[in-house]
């Protein structure tokens, strides 16, 4: 208990280092991650922090070539930041002189700069005078050997990020939506395009030691992704990412710092890959919660509209002057049951519901009574699925005989709005006529 206080205090000046500069790290990549993500360059993260590797390797080569002990972090960093950079020049090269596709590019890259980093470490440790032991951490991340000079160096990054990220946001929100629009306009979409990989490249490069090259991806994307489930702002994805991002570093290095046998990276990115299910499950604007809720909402209302439907129809089957709107009268069940394809377990289901929601005066198993208030939902529902009909025979050339299934699946989510121009279009304010022959059975669903 004592430990757990210490570690959500951040009294420990160790884990207080690690836990601000992840949190730092986490802030950085996903605000940066997301223009990223909209841009649909996910894979480029994965290239550029696999390609960072020959980097480190040749970096550390070159520095106890000239005498050095080859750990200096500066110069290592600055090996991975040049071969990163190579890397997404290569991808951009290949992309634009050749059919080959990004995707495709992307992976050319990340597999031959991966192997070419691991023999190239191969190499380093059998120099001799020299001991290579440390640069796997580069791989899978080393967040407890972090010190002051890593806080830092994480601290100017996210600054000079969030800084280009602001400058440019205008200039990358057109990058990452409408690339063409960009180059009709006159901007420079190929040296915008450069700037947001070089933001990428800094984060990528600085956060190898946190969670490595492996796992550097993750933390730039599914802060990024987690966001996107709870809004469709921009501005609001921009900040929730950041703040998922900063929550799993804070997050994965506490619990790391707890359970001292867990690496640090690989806690960080499972904490942010929880937050992305959560997102997943719960979000408010892409949520799979949210997305089902509304599924079954719209089943029942499209259930219930077929129901009034079918029941306005039959009573108008049964009324003897066409030009004049059915009266209200009760009407048989057997008929209504074969009107559509409803097992009698669906319909008598359909019929509660629409009780419930005060539709129906009386149903005594044998015959089915509207209300008031379900008569003109019934003739309003009627109205404007023949409207729609008429429309899509009119101006859309489409058979009579086929009409209705195509009217059927819009009808259900047409506003107040499109509903006022088909009359006024149509130049009809009243139920119009079928333009087909109603028999029974017809518009099956």
């Amino acid at each position: 208990m004592e430990d757990i206080f210490r570690v959500a205090t951040l009294q420990d000046y160790n884990t207080r280092l690690v836990v601000l500069t992840t949190f730092i790290l986490g802030l950085a990549s996903g605000l940066i991650g997301s223009f990223l993500l909209l841009r649909k360059r996910s894979l480029m993260g994965d290239a550029l922090s696999h390609a960072c590797l020959p980097g480190i390797g040749l970096a550390f080569i070159i520095m106890v070539a000239a005498g050095e002990t080859g750990k200096y972090l500066p110069g290592l960093l600055a090996g991975a930041a040049i071969t990163g950079v190579a890397g997404v020049g290569l991808v951009m090269a290949v992309r634009n002189t050749s059919r080959i596709k990004d995707d495709t590019a992307m992976s050319l890259v990340l597999s031959v700069f991966f192997g070419g980093g691991i023999s190239i470490l191969a190499m380093a440790q059998d120099m001799p005078g020299a001991s290579a032991a440390g640069l796997e951490y580069f791989i899978y991340g080393k967040t407890a050997s972090m010190v002051m000079q890593d806080f830092w160096l994480l601290t100017g990054v996210a600054g000079l990020v969030l800084l280009g990220s602001l400058l440019l946001m205008k200039e990358f929100t057109l990058l990452c939506f409408d690339e063409g629009y960009g180059k009709s306009l006159g901007w420079p979409v190929h040296t915008l395009d450069l700037v947001m990989l070089a933001l990428v490249t800094l984060v990528t490069v600085v956060g190898l030691q946190a969670v490595g090259l492996i796992l550097i991806i993750a933390f730039l994307i599914t802060p990024a992704a987690a966001a996107r489930f709870w809004t469709e702002n921009l501005k609001k994805m921009l900040l929730l990412a950041a703040v998922i991002g900063a929550l799993s570093g804070w997050l994965g290095a506490a619990v790391s710092a707890l359970l001292p046998r867990l690496p640090a990276g690989a806690v960080i990115v499972l904490t942010a890959a929880s937050l992305f299910l959560l997102s997943m499950i719960f979000g408010s604007a892409r949520g799979v919660l949210k997305r089902a809720l509304g599924h079954a909402r719209l089943k029942r209302k499209v259930g219930r509209q077929h129901l009034l439907r079918a029941v306005y129809e039959i009573q108008e089957a049964h009324c003897e002057n066409e030009s004049q709107a059915p009266a209200n009268v009760p009407v048989p069940f057997d008929e209504l049951s074969r009107k559509r394809s409803w097992t009698l377990k669906q319909l008598r289901k359909l019929i509660q519901r629409a009780g419930r929601e005060d539709h129906i005066e009386s149903f005594d198993g044998e015959t089915l009574s509207l209300s008031e208030s379900g008569y003109g939902e019934a003739a309003r529902i009627t109205r404007n699925h023949r409207l729609w009909e008429i429309f899509l025979i009119t101006h859309a050339d489409i058979a009579a005989s086929h009409v209705d299934r195509d009217a059927d699946s819009v009808e259900h989510v047409l506003s107040p709005d499109m509903v006022r121009e088909l009359e006024q279009k149509l130049d009809m304010r009243t139920v119009p006529a079928s333009p087909h022959p109603l028999n029974q059975g017809e518009s099956l669903s």
